[in-house]
């Protein structure tokens, strides 16, 4: 089923966000674009729902580079395409186990509703509201995590930690693994990244994309962070039943 490409799909409208009234939302969102994920999680929001389901029933990882079909065409994605095409980091930690430990002891306490460290086999309600929605951005859009996302764990908080501590990441390189998981065979990496599979389909002139799917939003009013959060992060699998624009 196509839908199930966008279960974890989400865009972040950053124009909106920053223009927030709520300063922990601007300054989580800030440390976000900091972290050089701006030209990833904002890139436009638009999906190609054929030509998503064709790259995945055919992709495959040969010599590190992604190669797949679309339409009969040939498509070859490598992790610099992938890179440029999202103006990744490609310096820095390329591993989540590399992050220091004490960053993250840090992070337990600059997140914390309480201001005691939170527990890291808790739930995200230990954290303040900005940090649960960042907490939520990178479980769907970054790691691409089925099931519940409300607990914790210790993937989802080296990714918060990255962030909130500016820890340089070799985004480019993190990112391409889980794609390259995600059309590996076996793997048990949930599908995603609708949008940026997308956009880099679309960078490949030859390929018929057929109709897209666009997200539009409304304007964040200046109404509490908390009941924004779909005007925040689009969640593109509310627009797949539509079929239309």
């Amino acid at each position: 089923m196509a839908s199930s490409f966008y279960s974890n799909a989400q865009h972040v409208d950053f124009e909106s966000v920053l223009g927030m009234d709520d300063h922990g939302m601007v300054s989580m969102f800030e440390a976000l674009m900091d972290s050089g994920l701006r030209g990833f999680l904002g890139c436009p929001a638009v999906v190609y729902e054929d030509a998503l389901v064709d790259f995945f029933e055919n992709a495959s990882v040969r010599s590190g580079v992604i190669i797949s079909t679309v339409g009969g065409q040939l498509v070859e994605i490598s992790e610099e395409r992938f890179a440029e095409s999202f103006e990744l980091p490609i310096d820095g930690f390329g591993d989540l186990s590399e992050i220091p430990k004490d960053a993250i002891f840090d992070a337990r306490s600059i997140v914390s509703l309480s201001g005691e460290p939170i527990n890291l086999s808790g739930r995200k309600n230990q954290m303040k509201m900005p940090f649960r929605l960042l907490c939520d951005i990178m479980a769907k859009a970054i790691s691409v995590k089925a099931g519940s996302f409300n607990a914790i764990t210790v993937e989802k908080f080296s990714l918060i930690t990255a962030v909130v501590c500016r820890i340089k990441m070799n985004w480019a390189k993190f990112l391409f693994s889980i794609l390259k998981k995600m059309v590996s065979a076996g793997s048990k990496q949930a599908k995603g990244f609708a949008i940026q599979i997308s956009l880099l389909l679309a960078t490949f002139p030859s390929l018929e994309l057929g109709k897209d799917i666009l997200v539009e939003k409304d304007p964040v009013k200046g109404n509490p962070a908390a009941e924004h959060y779909s005007l925040i992060c689009a969640d593109i699998e509310l627009f797949v039943s539509c079929g239309h624009r």
